[in-house]
């Protein structure tokens, strides 16, 4: 056994680093002494930190590195070359959102996205709502659907359209803004707890649609940029928050399949 002070030297990650990774389970001390605290380490452990902060290097978050050390064998493969399609993702991602930024800044008419316009009928919607940051959003996304999907199955009731998230505030990673998830349905639900219940108004908006590979919070950010332009430009007034759609096979799609919208409703010939 060693103590995390001998553990540090031979791994040279931090105490800080150490106790982290002890907290969260990922490489918890093999003893701690109850009466000193002393945390000690078997020499295996060496190993674990070493593969952690290997991981850690590549810029794996750490829920994903727990994933990483649960598996073996093939599994293993499966899940770190799923992290890699992930991050090359990201990086398509914001490599697409930098363009359109770069065609801004220096005064061009960015031709990213295609912006048309539709009529939206009033519709009833379940919804949740959240403050939540750039960083928290995907996760909240998830977490509401499941939400608003299995209320709609514990009364029978069925999706009248696509689920849609608005946004009532800026949602950066400085920003945490109010976002409210929605599930059109045409049936009879009682609200509960978390979930509300209301109408969502008949509408125009201005919509431009995202394929898979523009999955991701960077280009979606630029999306939303692009479309208040287009109103901008038009002297069109908007008329509720922006809103993006997310169509059924958001998770199955390949990379040039529609999967989402993201849309603005105004009112036509209304000054800003």
């Amino acid at each position: 056994m060693i103590t995390i002070g001998e553990l540090a030297a031979r791994t040279r990650l931090s105490l800080k680093a150490l106790r982290l990774y002890g907290n969260r389970g990922l490489l918890p001390p093999a003893r701690v002494d109850p009466r000193t605290g002393i945390r000690r380490y078997g020499l295996a452990q060496v190993e674990q930190a070493r593969r952690i902060a290997l991981l850690r290097a590549a810029g794996m978050p750490l829920a994903r590195i727990a994933e990483v050390l649960d598996a073996s064998g093939e599994e293993l493969v499966r899940v770190l070359r799923a992290y890699w399609r992930e991050q090359e993702s990201i990086h398509a991602a914001r490599r697409d959102a930098v363009g359109y930024a770069r065609e801004v800044l220096t005064g061009r008419s960015p031709t990213m996205y295609e912006i048309a316009e539709r009529d939206v009928p009033e519709q009833k919607v379940l919804f949740t709502q959240r403050h939540v940051t750039a960083s928290d959003l995907p996760g909240f996304l998830a977490e509401s659907s499941e939400l608003l999907l299995s209320r709609l199955q514990q009364v029978g009731a069925c999706l009248s359209g696509p689920l849609f998230a608005v946004y009532h505030g800026l949602v950066s990673e400085d920003s945490d803004g109010l976002v409210e998830v929605c599930a059109p349905t045409q049936k009879v639900v009682e609200p509960t707890e978390r979930i509300g219940v209301r109408i969502e108004p008949a509408h125009r908006e201005a919509y431009t649609a995202l394929t898979k590979r523009h999955d991701g919070y960077p280009v979606m950010a630029a999306a939303h940029d692009a479309v208040g332009a287009w109103l901008a430009e038009r002297a069109y007034a908007r008329s509720a928050s922006n809103r993006e759609v997310y169509y059924p096979n958001w998770a199955t799609a390949e990379p040039g399949e529609h999967v989402a919208d993201v849309a603005v409703p105004f009112r036509p010939g209304s000054a800003v």
